[in-house]
């Protein structure tokens, strides 16, 4: 089933709304706590100012009478009401004061309304809370600093508590004017804050999604809409109208550039195409031509078998696998006369085409003058005729290697030469096929002047003889080893008193087994003779 696809403007939309959610989730609490932090210190400030008012205002000297006498006075009586009116004009949750003892603190004053419940009295003594004996402590010194308590429980809430030192007329702290502000209304201030924050930010982010909507279609959608018609259109019409493309993009940035760079590259691709047509109708005529050569070079050579069904006193059998389409090896057979039988086999330097129209050259000379020697022909004779005109018209210094005999056939006397070609491949009648070092000369090509020589051998009755190109020992496999000659001596005798045909197929079988995957590098000709 097909994925159904998203627009990109959705894609992008989503995006806008997901990022501002994270803003808010991270931005709302961040806010939040710098707002609760900046009310915390208003709020301690206002305690400590307050307690300092008190301090000020109160007589220390006063203080040490009451501690030590427990009696109130009139005065007593002024100052309670002077707290009380400033802890209910300020909005503070207790003002009192204090002198810290060792395990608790000893009240002097606790503003309070008259039956107001939970109002200590002068006397009256309270444990310390929320480590309020340590910050009490540190506060009650001539030289303190300010001292803030902060504390949330479920007695007294959430509160800041300002201490400061009331002194007596030597400059001795005496007690504490302690101040207690309730911060609950900082929650509330906070919880009011995040709401009208998160509604900003809702309503901001409605906006600016409205505003990036039609933005993003105006300066991003309707050129990226522009190129996806365009080519849409291409892909309806088969890629047909490539030069008709342009570009209709106009807006000045790097979508204009895209629009540009497509149009380049569709006009590109259009010449591109027109050249890969007449690439690949030019492949395909030349391939038809290298099928011709193909069957052309393979109807040159000998290939209707057998050859002599009339003669019981021989049998002969080649073949040729060319590495390309056409090959530079060959090999040819013909009666000079009735009692003459005439044996070439050579390999063309080079691959392809021109070891082809070498090796056609070649194989007409040869064949030409061999027959025009005639029965008595001397092998080594019509090498060198063969070389001198060869040589006469090679410009492109091409060589080909040539063995070449002629077998008596009533007799079994061969008269062969070798003109730089691997050693022939002997079987007596009674025996195995054993390697034929004979004589080598130069290869065909190389140099005018040179003469070759002939050199003789006997094939026996029930003999056979196999001669073949490099093609053969040189058979590489995938790691790079040669098939080489005793491989070849050991296809051979797998069965040495077969047909030549049969042999044959012995030794491309075995050729075959050993190379595997790996490519063929060279032409593989053999060719086989035996006399019955």
């Amino acid at each position: 089933m097909k994925q159904k696809k998203r627009k990109l403007q959705t894609k992008l939309l989503r995006g806008l709304l997901g990022m501002a959610i994270i803003l808010m989730i991270v931005l709302t609490p961040l806010i939040a706590n710098l707002y609760r932090l900046k009310m915390e210190a208003q709020y301690k400030k206002t305690a400590f100012d307050q307690a300092t008012i008190a301090a000020n205002l109160i007589d220390g000297d006063r203080i040490r009478d009451y501690y030590e006498s427990g009696v109130k006075d009139d005065y007593y009586e002024t100052v309670r009401q002077e707290l009380l009116m400033m802890k209910q004009t300020v909005g503070l949750k207790y003002f009192y004061v204090v002198v810290p003892q060792d395990k608790d603190m000893y009240y002097i004053w606790d503003a309070g309304a008259d039956g107001e419940e939970g109002v200590c009295e002068l006397g009256d003594t309270e444990e310390y809370y929320g480590g309020g004996d340590i910050v009490m402590k540190e506060a009650f010194s001539t030289d303190a600093e300010q001292h803030i308590l902060v504390t949330n429980n479920k007695l007294y809430g959430y509160l800041a508590s300002a201490y400061v030192p009331i002194k007596d007329s030597s400059g001795t702290p005496v007690a504490l004017a302690s101040v207690d502000m309730s911060m609950d209304v900082i929650n509330a201030h906070i919880r009011q804050f995040v709401g009208t924050v998160t509604g900003v930010i809702f309503v901001v982010l409605v906006l600016s999604s409205a505003f990036f909507h039609f933005y993003t279609r105006k300066v991003v959608m309707e050129p990226l809409n522009q190129l996806h018609t365009a080519t849409s259109e291409l892909v309806n019409s088969q890629m047909d109208h490539l030069d008709q493309f342009t570009n209709q993009v106009q807006t000045g940035d790097e979508l204009q550039e895209l629009g540009e760079r497509f149009e380049f590259m569709t006009r590109e691709l259009d010449t591109y195409i027109h050249n890969l047509a007449k690439a690949t109708a030019e492949k395909e005529r030349i391939g038809a031509e290298l099928d011709l050569a193909t069957r052309i070079q393979a109807n040159m050579l000998p290939n209707i078998f057998p050859a002599f069904p009339e003669r019981a006193d021989f049998d002969i059998y080649a073949s040729m696998t060319p590495a390309k389409e056409v090959g530079g090896d060959f090999y040819d057979f013909f009666l000079i006369d009735d009692d003459h039988l005439g044996m070439v086999i050579a390999d063309v330097s080079g691959k392809g085409v021109p070891a082809a129209l070498f090796m056609m050259m070649s194989m007409i000379l040869l064949n030409n003058t061999a027959r025009m020697e005639g029965p008595n022909a001397s092998p080594g004779a019509v090498l060198t005729k063969v070389n001198n005109t060869i040589c006469a018209n090679n410009s492109e210094e091409m060589f080909v290697t040539v063995w070449l005999g002629i077998l008596t056939i009533s007799t079994g006397r061969v008269v062969a030469a070798n003109a730089g070609h691997e050693y022939p491949m002997l079987k007596k009648a009674d025996g195995s096929f054993e390697l034929f070092k004979d004589r080598h000369g130069l290869v065909v090509g190389a140099m005018e002047g040179i003469r070759f020589r002939d050199y003789e051998f006997t094939l026996e009755k029930g003999g056979t003889l196999f001669v073949y190109t490099d093609g053969v020992a040189e058979a590489t496999d995938a790691h790079d080893e040669l098939f080489g000659t005793e491989r070849t001596l050991a296809a051979l005798n797998q069965n040495p008193d077969a047909s030549p045909k049969a042999l044959l197929e012995n030794v491309k079988g075995a050729v075959d087994r050993f190379v595997g995957e790996a490519p063929q590098f060279d032409d593989l000709t053999m060719l086989s003779v035996k006399r019955s």
